[in-house]
C-alpha cells in the first residue's frame, strides 16, 4: 500500500488533467476486481461483485490543486491561473513542474522579490497569485514556445513523496485526496477472493477540487444504495489551531457534517459500531468549511445513504502535506470490516432509521 501511496502522490493530475493518475489506478486495480470502466468525465469505476443487488459505493478523488499557464510574457515569464484553492503564502519561491501537451516536464520556480528595502505594508501582506509569475530560465516568449509550453498547460508542485525522518508520517503533495485513492486500492486488495454481500464499487473521481463534478457523474452511473466518501480533513494538532479531536495518529475521523452534507445518522451509527467492535481508533470530524464527494453523491435519485470518512492531514493544498500510516491503516480496517459484516437486511434497517420509532 505504501508504494501505491508514494506513486500516487508523485503523479501530476489537476482537475481535468487526471489521465496519468487514472492510468496508474486502472493498472493496479484491474487484477483485484471484476470490471473497470470510466465515465465520460474520466472517473475510474472499479467493481467487485457481491452476492446481492445492493451496491455500496466508495469514492475518493484523483485530482489535486494546481495551476494552468494563463499567459506567456515577452520577457519569458509565465503567469498562472489557480485550479482549486491556494493560499498565496505557500506559493512564493516554490518549485513547480509544468507538463506540456506532449507530456514533457519542465521545471519552474515562482519568482519572489528579496525583502531588502521592501516597504512594511508590502512585506506583511499576502501577494495575490495573479501578481505572481513562473520563471523557467527563458528570456523571451519565443524561447518558451520553443520548449513546447502553451497556454493551458498543467502546473503542479514538485516534490518526491517519502517518509519524514523514518517516522510513520508520510510527506508529499496531493494527499488531498490521493491518500484515499490508496486506501480504496488496499480495501479492494484485502477483499480479493472473498465473498461479500454488497457489490463494492470504488469510484476514483475527477474534478472534486472545482465542484465535486466527478462524484456527480460517477454516482449517477453507479446508482449506489449506500456510499462512503473518503477524503482528508484538518489535523488539529498544530500551534494556533482551535482544539478538536482530529489529529495525526489518533485514527480515522467519522464526519458528522461538512459544508455540503450531513451524515446519514443510521449509517454513521452502524460504522461507529463496527469501529468499536473491532477496536479501530477513531475520532469525530465536523469541518464546516469545504466538502467532499459526499456532497453530490447523497443527492442522486431520491437520496443516497451517505457519510464521509476522513484522514487527518497537515498542510494540505500546498507542496508538503503530512499523513500518518496508522490513520490510513485504521481507515482501511474500518471499511473492510464494515463490508465483510454487511448483511442484506441492513439496507432496509438504514432506510427505516430516518423514521421515529
Amino acid at each position: 500500500m505504501k508504494e501505491w501511496l508514494l506513486q500516487l502522490s508523485n503523479l501530476p493530475g489537476i482537475p481535468g488533467h487526471e489521465k496519468k493518475v487514472a492510468s496508474y489506478i486502472k493498472k493496479v486495480v484491474s487484477p483485484m476486481v471484476d470490471t473497470v470502466e470510466q465515465d465520460n468525465l474520466g472517473s475510474v469505476i472499479a467493481t467487485k461483485k457481491g452476492t446481492s443487488d445492493i451496491t455500496l459505493m466508495l469514492s475518493a478523488h484523483m485530482d489535486e490543486v494546481g495551476f494552468l499557464i494563463s499567459s506567456i510574457e515577452s520577457s519569458g515569464m509565465l503567469r498562472m491561473q489557480p485550479v482549486g484553492g491556494w493560499w498565496g503564502h505557500v506559493v512564493l519561491a516554490q518549485v513547480f513542474n509544468i507538463t506540456t501537451q506532449k507530456g514533457k516536464t519542465i521545471e519552474a520556480v515562482v519568482g519572489s522579490k528579496p525583502p531588502h528595502g521592501m516597504p512594511a505594508d508590502v512585506r506583511n501582506r499576502v501577494i495575490d497569485i495573479k501578481d505572481m509569475f513562473l520563471d523557467i530560465g527563458c528570456f523571451s516568449k519565443e524561447e518558451v514556445l520553443a520548449l513546447g509550453i502553451q497556454i493551458g498547460d498543467m502546473v503542479t508542485p514538485k516534490i518526491e513523496a517519502r517518509s519524514l525522518n523514518d517516522s510513520k508520517l508520510i510527506l508529499g503533495k496531493a494527499w488531498d485526496d490521493r491518500v484515499s485513492c490508496g486506501v480504496q486500492l488496499e480495501v479492494l486488495r484485502r477483499l480479493q477472493g472473498k465473498k461479500v454481500v454488497p457489490n463494492v464499487v470504488a469510484a476514483f473521481t475527477v474534478q472534486e477540487e472545482i465542484g465535486l463534478r466527478g462524484a456527480q457523474t460517477s454516482s449517477y452511473k453507479i446508482q449506489p444504495d449506500i456510499a462512503l466518501a473518503l477524503d482528508v480533513t484538518m489535523s488539529n494538532d498544530m500551534p494556533g489551531l482551535p482544539k478538536a479531536d482530529t489529529a495525526l495518529g489518533k485514527g480515522v475521523a467519522l464526519s458528522i457534517m461538512d459544508a455540503t452534507v450531513v451524515a446519514h445518522r443510521g449509517l454513521f451509527t452502524a460504522v461507529e459500531d463496527v469501529a468499536k467492535q473491532e477496536k479501530i481508533p477513531y475520532t469525530y470530524d465536523m469541518m464546516v468549511v469545504g466538502g467532499t464527494d459526499a456532497g453530490e453523491i447523497h443527492k442522486q435519485r431520491d437520496g443516497v445513504i451517505t457519510m464521509t470518512l476522513s484522514l487527518p492531514c497537515r498542510y494540505f493544498h500546498s507542496h508538503t502535506s503530512l499523513v500518518h500510516e496508522d490513520d490510513i491503516e485504521a481507515m482501511v480496517r474500518l471499511i473492510v470490516a464494515y463490508i465483510e459484516q454487511f448483511k442484506t437486511e441492513q439496507l432496509n434497517t438504514l432506510i427505516q432509521s430516518k423514521f421515529e420509532d
